[in-house]
């Protein structure tokens, strides 16, 4: 019986894993896609007049800033 109870706590912590990543994963795509809108907004403004080219400079660093730190997956879906 406890060997029942072993593997199915394993199965249980194994499934715990996944959705953590999946979740992580979920998040990272979210922010990317957010930052990705802030560089089209900031570029919107800026080529309307409204915004500066240090305003859309800084939404390309945070969104280049994000690639590097987690891939560009979310440029993919």
């Amino acid at each position: 019986m406890s060997g029942f109870l072993d593997r199915a706590k394993e199965q249980a912590k194994q499934g715990l894993a996944q959705g953590k990543q999946k979740v992580d994963e979920l998040q990272q795509q979210r922010a990317g896609n957010d930052l990705l809108r802030k560089l089209g907004a900031a570029y919107y403004a800026e080529r309307r007049g409204s915004g500066t080219p240090e305003a859309t400079q800084s939404a390309l660093t945070a969104l280049e800033a994000h690639i590097t730190a987690h891939g560009d997956g979310f440029l993919h879906s």
